[in-house]
């Protein structure tokens, strides 16, 4: 069944390029370009996506199904010099 008129994209298209790691409806426009024209079949791609729980790509971003966190990044000495602020563009003038 067709899921994008415009483009002539299926459903089995569409669940091709989720099993290929394209979890959201942008990367599946940027795919093949379903979605980007009238945007009715928007929607239906979603429901074909669900909510992601067998995508490829959040499985190795976030293995074991925990959230992927960044570093964190490391304490600066006690002693340390704090940086200033930066002033803001308008009291730039003013101080001028």
């Amino acid at each position: 069944m067709y899921v994008c008129s415009c483009f002539g994209i299926t459903e089995g298209q569409v669940r091709q390029h989720a099993a290929e790691g394209r979890c959201t409806p942008r990367q599946i426009a940027s795919a093949c370009k379903a979605g980007t024209d009238c945007g009715s079949c928007v929607k239906r791609i979603q429901a074909l996506l669900g909510r992601g729980d067998g995508c490829v790509t959040r499985g190795r971003l976030a293995p074991e199904g925990r959230a992927a966190q960044a570093p964190a990044a490391p304490a600066a000495p006690a002693d340390a010099p704090q940086a200033a602020p930066p002033v803001p563009a308008p009291l730039r003038r003013l101080a001028a």
